[in-house]
Formats: structure tokens, sequence, C-alpha cells
């Protein structure tokens, strides 16, 4: 039914969460296997250590725990990102709107992502603004990564707790999800706010929500798919006609 939906539409939208990159080998968050359930030395909880307060007071636990369970550099796109470019390509998906901070959906080789929560490929100097790669924060050998050019701390361009989203970058999802005619959710829990929120701007009639578990919005879509997204998108992308 989803290849039917998708071969029928024009402009798709796709909103995403940390399931759609676990088949990558990237843990989610609230899993039995996610972030938040596994084991690491410090005393605090996660949502503590990746909130902005905890970021400027604890650098340095901060940073530890960033550097070991938040960057996955070897990562590589699965079916799910990798059909999703495909359908861009072919004119059919006109945004991936992700809560993920991995940058997948652009080495699959989508252009048009709206990152609500940020990017790890991206970081700045607290005080001077000087861009690094992640490549380059990788590189730099001191816990806290501080800048060649003058000493201040360098911050991930990730959305930790406490702090705010890219308000036009919300403007773009919530313009991009009222246009669709087939909104795909995959691999999000839907609890998180307010990102969450954003598929009530849906006006179309064709939902499909691919997540392992329910979600507080699975009575508003035609199609629920609980299973793996990435097994799911591969026998989508094999229905699908070859000139698409």
């Amino acid at each position: 039914m989803l290849a039917t939906w998708i071969e029928a539409s024009d402009y798709i939208v796709f909103f995403g969460g940390a399931g759609t990159s676990t088949e990558s080998g990237i843990p989610d968050f609230r899993s039995a296997a996610g972030l938040y359930q596994s084991e690491h030395q410090s005393p605090y909880p996660p949502e503590v250590m990746l909130s902005h307060t905890f970021f400027l007071k604890h650098p340095e636990i901060f940073f530890d725990f960033y550097r070991s369970k938040m960057l996955h550099p070897n990562a590589r796109p699965n079916s799910c990102h990798n059909l999703l470019a495909r359908l861009e390509r072919a004119g059919k998906l006109k945004a991936v709107i992700t809560q993920n901070i991995d940058g997948l959906h652009q080495t699959a080789g989508c252009a048009e992502v709206l990152e609500l929560h940020g990017s790890v490929h991206r970081n700045y100097c607290m005080d001077c603004s000087r861009f690094y790669s992640l490549e380059e924060i990788m590189g730099i050998q001191d816990i806290v990564p501080r800048c060649i050019d003058c000493g201040g701390v360098i911050k991930p361009d990730v959305v930790l707790y406490e702090e705010e989203l890219d308000q036009q970058i919300l403007i773009k999802a919530v313009r991009e999800i009222s246009t669709a005619d087939l909104l795909i959710v995959g691999g999000t829990s839907l609890t998180v706010h307010p990102a969450a929120g954003l598929v009530t701007y849906y006006q179309g009639s064709k939902t499909a929500i691919l997540n392992n578990d329910p979600t507080p919005y699975d009575h508003r879509a035609g199609l629920l798919l609980n299973d793996r997204i990435g097994m799911v998108m591969n026998e989508i992308n094999a229905m699908l006609r070859e000139d698409m």
C-alpha cells in the first residue's frame, strides 16, 4: 500500500527520528537498547548531561559523554536513507524533516533536509564563531575542544535540553508538512515536543507511520507499520517502478 501511495504522490514529506538510524549502528534514545538505558560512568542521567546548563557548568563531563555516545563518524546510510534519496532524485520527495543530528540523510544524497536538532557536523567556537567540522573535532585530543584562534570552547551545533529549536527551520517544516500530499513518519516515538506536534499540520489524507512501537499519533495514520524501518523501506524500494 505504501508503495502505491508513493507512486501516486507528487509531494512527499518524510518526518523521522532516531529509529531511522538504528540500522546504521546509531542507538536511539528511549528503547530498551537505547542511549538512555545504556551503561555509562557518569552518575548523571543523559537527559541532564545533554542540557545547556550542564554543558556550561561541566564541559569535561559533557564532552566525555558526547564524544563516546553521540558521535558515530563511521556510520553509513541504510535502506531508509537510500530510498528517500532515490525519491528526492525522482522529484517526489520534497523534504526530509529529521530530529537526528548524524547527517546520514545528506550522506545518502538528500539535499532538502531540515535538521530540527542541529548536526554534529557543524561546530562553532562560542567566542569567535569559527567553524569546525566533525573531522576537526575528532582530531582534537583534549576532551573539551578549544578554538585554535582564540581558545574558546567549541560547541556542537546541536539543540541541547533547555535550548529552543531554530524558528526558521520550524516554519519551513510546518510549510512542507502542510503542503504534502503524502506524509511518511518513520523511526520516531512522537513524544518529544515541539517536534512531534509538527505532524498535526498535515492536511492530507495519506499518513504512514513506520515505527517499532505505538505512538500518540497512530490514530491519524491511514497506514501503520510496526517493524524495522530499514527493512520496510528496502521492501518498498524493490516494489517501486524502475524508472522512479
